[in-house]
């Protein structure tokens, strides 16, 4: 299936009329306004101190840390471009293992005692950059994200999964080769990993991070446990026991780092997985539609009753910070990061990129207003590409959601909050077209970055690896 690149789009009334042959009633404002008072230059207020504005970068790996868990030089360039890049939220960083055996690749970060001088660095190399190019960080919020990633798991090879499951999962336990219940953590076992979690935050709490992310995204572990429907014992099953992990480790964190803000990234709905079908669209596999939170049953619809259900749990347990996602990039990528080049190892879009885009913020849209004490960060906004500081003008104004989380295009143009606000022209040639080769590259067992447009990755010997591969 062939769409429309959103670069053809020459004006806002063109971008426009696209958006209503599909359907979208996605809000794009023409204008967008700049200054410390536009929309999207506004603080929100937390807990008696204010986030300085309403961009937010997300998390994002690089592969590129030692294999005992510490930052890089590519690393800490990473985290350097998101002090520069002007947001006020900085969403967890990366994603940091709790533990050896959660790492999702064998250079992931991990958080423990003998890396804490070295994660802090990360933190303060960050908030010193920020300080050197905006004057200052009284209004600037860093976390660091804590997760395991599950089934997911590569702790030792890059090209090999050693994966820890909450349940079984007939179509992804037989893409995994699981034919038994060993890779399934025991409740004994999941509850040292509660542990594990608090742990980490205290260390995080210590390396001056203000709050962490228990995460609850793409697959990885927290987010199968929200779908552990026939899991058995005290974490499956029943919504209460699908999010007893969640609550035991806030509940810990509280205990132990009670200072410590906490945020939750969660995919607020899944699909079935996909495979690449005809002329290799995707198209739904076999999958079980019941194993999908936030699914309306059928695998390929949404349905926010529990979604709705966590957040007043969420609510409840005091937590302030919500990040939305949807799906996973392993089983169903263009749910989860809307592209109109997929990832080697993915399957050409099946929809317009646009639906997803907007698929995501009508659900965030949903819940915000079900929940407007909640501060929510939504995501999927990279592939409106120029049109996107319109939309994230307009969406925020409506009161859709609290701020806008950029991933991919930070890779390609770190500096484009400062520069909507400041009212710069976005540079054509920064802006991310979503040629996925910042996922192409880690699939590969190399480093992620942008290779086609940021200088530093263009000059690096991977970028021809690459461009052999995809030839």
């Amino acid at each position: 299936m062939v769409y429309p690149r959103v670069a053809s789009f020459k004006s806002h009334e063109d971008f426009i009329a696209h958006l209503r042959t599909q359907g979208l009633d996605l809000p794009c404002d023409k204008v967008v306004e700049t200054g410390d008072s536009s929309t999207l230059g506004q603080s929100i207020p937390i807990e008696g101190s204010s986030i300085g504005n309403r961009f937010c970068i997300l998390p994002m790996e690089g592969w590129d840390g030692t294999t005992d868990g510490k930052p890089t030089e590519l690393t800490v360039r990473r985290w350097r471009n998101f002090g520069i890049s002007g947001a006020k939220l900085i969403w967890g960083g990366e994603a940091a293992a709790v533990r050896h055996d959660g790492r999702a690749n064998p250079n992931q970060l991990i958080v423990n005692d003998a890396n804490a001088s070295e994660i802090e660095g990360l933190r303060k190399e960050l908030v010193h950059a920020h300080h050197e190019k905006f004057g200052r960080t009284d209004d600037l919020l860093v976390g660091l994200q804590l997760t395991h990633s599950g089934r997911w798991a590569r702790p030792n090879d890059k090209s090999k999964l050693e994966p820890r499951t909450a349940q079984r999962n007939r179509l992804l336990d037989k893409r995994q080769g699981i034919r038994d219940d060993s890779a399934m953590l025991t409740d004994n076992e999941l509850s040292v990993l509660v542990d594990d979690f608090v742990r980490a935050a205290r260390i995080a709490e210590s390396c001056g991070f203000e709050f962490v992310d228990v995460k609850h995204c793409h697959g990885y572990l927290g987010h199968e446990l929200l779908s552990g429907v026939d899991r058995p014992g005290k974490y499956g099953g029943s919504f209460e026991n699908r999010t007893r992990f969640l609550r035991d480790i806030v509940a810990g964190i509280r205990a132990e780092a009670p200072t410590l803000g906490l945020g939750v990234r969660v995919s607020i709905f899944d699909y079935v997985p996909y495979v690449s079908g005809a002329d290799n669209i995707g198209q739904p596999d076999d999958g079980d539609p019941r194993l999908t939170f936030g699914g309306d049953g059928s695998g390929q619809g949404i349905n926010l009753d529990e979604p709705m259900e966590l957040m007043r749990l969420m609510e409840q347990l005091g937590i302030k910070l919500v990040c939305t996602t949807a799906g996973s990039p392993y089983y169903n990528p263009h749910i989860q990061r809307p592209a109109y080049f997929p990832p080697s190892d993915g399957y050409g879009a099946p929809e317009d990129p646009l639906v997803g885009v907007d698929r995501q913020i009508q659900a965030t849209a949903q819940l915000k207003r079900a929940f407007p004490n909640l501060i929510f960060v939504g995501s999927g906004y990279t592939y409106l590409q120029e049109w996107l500081p319109g939309v994230g003008q307009a969406v925020v104004k409506a009161g859709m959601v609290d701020s806008i989380g950029l991933g991919r295009m930070v890779l390609s143009y770190p500096e484009l909050p400062a520069d909507v606000i400041a009212g710069t022209t976005m540079p054509r040639k920064k802006v991310c077209r979503t040629f996925s080769d910042c996922t192409t590259a880690p699939r590969k067992g190399m480093v992620s970055g942008c290779y086609p447009l940021d200088p530093y990755y263009k000059a690096r010997p991977e970028r021809e690896m690459l461009k052999q591969l995809k030839a």
